[in-house]
């Protein structure tokens, strides 16, 4: 895994790619879903970076659940700035399941007037042309691109420790799932044909989940078409982020993968630590070598290979030390266990506004306090 990841990283991530040179009236055009709730203190600047998008043929789709939602401000004021982008604000929602995220963006996907659909988290940050590289990976037979979650230079610890997630455990199996044919896709930047998915039922199809994302892939990749990876990363620049926050956020994400696909229950001996100490009994046990020893050296050689790839995922110099890696990085390890015991521990799961019980296959049930 680590090699297939590094290989692909060095060969794929951060190329340069020739714009569109198609007449205008053959540009692939873009309807963008922004799901918003709440402000944070990189909101209206990641928003912004979306209005500036050198792509010729896109429209902004900006989805706010609640009238009194503060990022109803902040959406009027970059209209306002930004008369001569097509966009518009949808304030309200549409219930249509348990699904929040859906509810939310459903207005702006019946409104949606292009073939493709790009769902985008509100804490990305996005480069003039980071659609035109999205949309330079729709072939005729993708019905869906993505981008590899990563995190921006940010002040602090926990910023250093989610990009160290980010850089090394994260996109190692991301990467090397996705070049072994195995679809895995997170909902953070995603570019999908609407057609493909109004045959899977529209957005309320995936209603009934938390992890629409999955599902909503899952839909595409069934009606035989394939999946690319964009070569520019989805780059996380939420501007509210802590060490709790941080470890809440993977308790939930692996509380979904246990249910969606029970073989996670085997995801703590891909971890480096386990893993190590497993290989290193099996190397006591068949070769009479000393187990703490083959422990260390097999540490140190993932915990290298963990650096290559981080270096190769930021794509130019890390905004942190060599030391504030191995510190973060040895924290992270740590705390892999401990993530996957207190996700057994507890099915439910807090998200957003609300409280939700998980059931096998992916589906849950929003739990309403009496």
């Amino acid at each position: 895994m680590h090699f297939m990841s590094i290989i692909y990283v060095r060969l794929h991530l951060h190329k340069k790619r020739s714009e569109v040179k198609q007449p205008f009236a053959q540009v692939l055009g873009v309807s963008l879903l922004k799901p918003l709730k709440g402000v944070d203190p990189n909101l209206i600047s990641n928003l912004e970076t979306f209005f500036t998008l050198d792509h010729p043929k896109y429209e902004i789709l900006l989805c706010v659940q609640d009238q009194d939602d503060p990022a109803v401000d902040v959406c009027k004021k970059l209209l306002g700035k930004y008369p001569n982008v097509d966009a518009g604000l949808f304030i309200g929602g549409k219930k249509v399941g348990i699904n929040p995220k859906i509810n939310n963006l459903m207005p702006g996907y019946e409104a949606a007037k292009y073939g493709l659909v790009w769902i985008c988290d509100s804490g990305i940050r996005v480069k003039p042309d980071t659609l035109t590289d999205l949309t330079n990976q729709m072939t005729e037979k993708v019905g869906l691109v993505h981008g590899l979650p990563y995190v921006a230079d940010r002040q602090g610890f926990a910023a250093t420790l989610e990009q160290v997630y980010f850089g090394t455990s994260h996109p190692r199996s991301y990467i090397s799932a996705n070049v072994t044919g195995i679809k895995c896709v997170t909902g953070m930047s995603c570019l999908m044909r609407k057609d493909v998915l109004d045959q899977a039922g529209g957005l309320v199809a995936f209603a009934q989940y938390i992890a629409e994302d999955y599902f909503m892939a899952k839909a595409i990749a069934d009606r035989g078409w394939k999946f690319s990876m964009a070569t520019q990363v989805a780059l996380q620049n939420s501007g509210s982020y802590s060490i709790g926050q941080f470890q809440s956020r993977m308790i939930r994400w692996t509380k979904l993968r246990i249910n969606m696909v029970p073989a996670t229950v085997l995801e703590p001996v891909s971890e480096c630590f386990l893993a190590s100490l497993i290989i290193g009994w099996a190397a006591h046990h068949v070769f009479r070598w000393d187990m703490m020893v083959f422990f260390m050296c097999h540490c140190l050689a993932w915990f290298i290979a963990d650096y290559i790839q981080l270096t190769g995922v930021q794509g130019g110099p890390l905004s942190f030390s060599k030391l504030d890696f191995a510190v973060a990085w040895f924290i992270r390890e740590s705390m892999a266990v401990q993530i996957f015991l207190s996700a057994l521990w507890d099915p439910t799961i807090s998200w957003r506004t609300g409280r939700y019980r998980l059931r096998c296959g992916g589906t849950a049930e929003e739990i309403l306090d009496v």
